[in-house]
């Protein structure tokens, strides 16, 4: 899938990573990265994990500005504390108006606490939608929070074109109110034009761009990063069930930490034998989808050059 990915030179791509906290998705999402620019496609890797590890993999200083790396390679760690707080700034006081117009029978068609996804999602999701439509780059790499939260990031374009939906339903249930309700809700002069709808028309449409996206196999891949272990097999196949059910394309299953050969160790030669067993049970759980294995390294994955092995060891 990598290869068919690198071998386009229209539209930009996106890759994602993401798996079990500790497997190491943050060393394979930056080793593809490195090995994609070295292959001469512009390529963006960007940390949507609050927790962002991005930074210590590649051994620099990132942060939430675009930086470039390397040749052909540019790195961002979204700032979520940042995006939350300019959100926040930004929707405020829209939210308190459409709190006031509860009193005129809309709480049925607008639930703020049970419809409203978290602020941090969104601003992070909005972060998203910018790269994602961004045309700068041939390759975006995304690696992802642990599984959980990145299920649910993925959920949130469901989630949001039916808030945005309800957002819009309002707007024109109240175009027939009074002139102060308008003003109430920032609709400014009735001039014929109502901005707020339109910019909700907008991000509806944005939305939909996403969703298109996410689900075209010739522009997005997801790949889960796991180890031979039983607690990651199960919850790598409860995110395969996920994304096929929300049509994103899978490409490959990357198996990590896997212990090289060694005979003079018994412990080693144990515990390697276990995890062949497990790779055995993976490659039929998770049929079709390719399987690329990845040997546990005898150092720490630090470093572009630690990860070009990584790198190199997955992909040749």
């Amino acid at each position: 899938m990598v290869l068919k990915i690198i071998s386009r030179k229209r539209d930009t791509c996106f890759m994602f990573y993401s798996g079990k906290g500790g497997v190491g998705k943050t060393s394979v999402a930056a080793a593809t990265a490195m090995w994609l620019a070295a292959k001469g496609r512009k390529t963006l890797v960007i940390s949507t994990d609050p927790a962002h590890s991005l930074a210590d993999s590649f051994d620099t200083r990132i942060g939430g500005e675009v930086r470039k790396i390397d040749k052909n390679l540019y790195a961002v760690e979204i700032d979520p504390k940042l995006s939350m707080k300019e959100y926040k700034d930004m929707l405020s006081p829209e939210l308190e108006k459409i709190s006031a117009l509860k009193g005129f029978g809309l709480d049925e068609a607008f639930d703020m606490a049970g419809t409203t996804p978290g602020i941090d999602e969104i601003a992070s999701f909005d972060s998203f939608l910018k790269y994602m439509s961004s045309s700068e780059y041939d390759i975006i790499v995304f690696d992802t929070a642990p599984t959980g939260h990145t299920l649910r990031f993925l959920s949130l374009p469901d989630v949001l074109d039916s808030w945005i939906g309800k957002l819009i339903k309002i707007r024109m249930r109240l175009s027939g109110i009074t002139t102060a309700v308008k003003k109430l809700i920032g609709s400014g002069a009735d001039d014929g034009r109502d901005s707020a709808l339109e910019k909700l028309e907008e991000v509806k449409k944005r939305i939909a761009q996403a969703k298109e996206t996410l689900s075209n196999p010739d522009r997005t891949e997801y790949n889960i990063v796991m180890i031979p272990e039983a607690m990651s097999i199960y919850e790598s196949e409860r995110s395969l069930s996920f994304l096929k059910r929300c049509n994103i394309p899978i490409g490959n299953i990357i198996v990590n930490q896997i212990i090289p050969e060694n005979t003079r160790c018994k412990f080693c030669s144990s515990k390697r034998a276990l995890q062949l067993r497990r790779l055995v049970d993976i490659r039929k759980r998770f049929s079709p989808c390719k399987v690329l294995e990845l040997n546990l390294f005898e150092e720490e994955v630090q470093g572009k050059k630690t990860l070009r092995r990584v790198a190199k060891e997955l992909y040749g």
